[in-house]
């Protein structure tokens, strides 16, 4: 441990002892920047939104929809409809309802290995994209706080797939018109479908997955089934990337959506 440690600290990027002595930071004479400052620029969006969204308190529910930033709803101050079990949390709870949930789908997204990837270079410039050094000086990875606390990535998986049978259920429910009654669709359903299939997809192609279906199995051949779905889970795992922006956007569209119905932007097209 003391050697890793060492490690950690010798000078890093600019620095570094192995690179060579050139008074530029790179040589590359494309835009390397370009692609960093649009993921800077898109999650940062994601940020502001969620954030005011969450804190908005408003405008989450047009029956039968249900925005994912508010499922589950489990305050007493929540729209009334908006779920079919009682409150978790009496009426000292005075704030967003969002805000009791999530923290769960942020903290899966925040600690996913892909996610790291585009936030650590579009934020941190850690390293801002290949043959580029980076401006740290020293470099200790992801073993102190609080970059340890991505450590916590398995068990945000979890969560999150707890969340996507909720918003699975929502989707079911908006099979429904506004008075209750099965049997009926309309736009918002789809789109409902739409979000907790992209949710799915993101969540099955993520590494975790492929590691707890397959990861600590020595022998394939004893395994046949894990087998087969560590196959499917790997062939997931190299779009996780395009699953992780999909989702992402959906999730937002989706929310904006049942925002647009409820607040009474347009109405629902029903197809029956």
């Amino acid at each position: 441990m003391a050697t890793n440690t060492t490690t950690s600290r010798l000078p890093n990027g600019e620095l570094a002892p192995g690179r060579a002595r050139i008074p530029f930071r790179t040589l590359r004479t494309d835009r390397w920047w370009l692609q960093p400052a649009i993921t800077m620029a898109v999650l940062l969006g994601f940020v502001v939104y969620a954030t005011w969204r969450a804190f908005e308190n408003a405008f989450y529910y047009a029956s039968p929809y249900l925005s994912p930033f508010y499922s589950p709803c489990l305050s007493a101050n929540c729209v009334p409809g908006t779920s079919d079990v009682g409150p978790f949390v009496g009426d000292w709870w005075t704030l967003s309802p969002a805000l009791l949930i999530l923290v769960f789908p942020l903290g899966f997204r925040m600690t996913c290995y892909y996610y790291r990837k585009a936030y650590y270079r579009s934020f941190w410039m850690s390293p801002p994209a290949c043959a580029v050094a980076e401006p740290h000086r020293s470099y200790t990875g992801e073993t102190r706080a609080p970059l340890i606390l991505q450590n916590a990535h398995r068990w945000f998986f979890y969560a999150g797939l707890v969340f996507n049978v909720i918003l699975t259920y929502d989707a079911i429910l908006g099979f429904r018109n506004s008075d209750g009654e099965w049997g009926h669709m309309g736009l918002g359903t789809l789109v409902l479908l739409s979000n907790a299939t992209l949710l799915w997809l993101y969540s099955l192609s993520c590494h975790s997955c492929r590691h707890a279906v397959g990861g600590r199995l020595k022998h394939f051949s004893q395994h046949p089934i894990r087998y087969r779905a560590w196959t499917v889970v790997s062939r997931l795992n190299t779009r996780h990337p395009m699953f992780a922006w999909l989702s992402l956007f959906g999730v937002a569209l989706t929310d904006f959506y049942v925002r647009c119905l409820a607040s009474g932007a347009f109405t629902d097209p029903k197809f029956f």
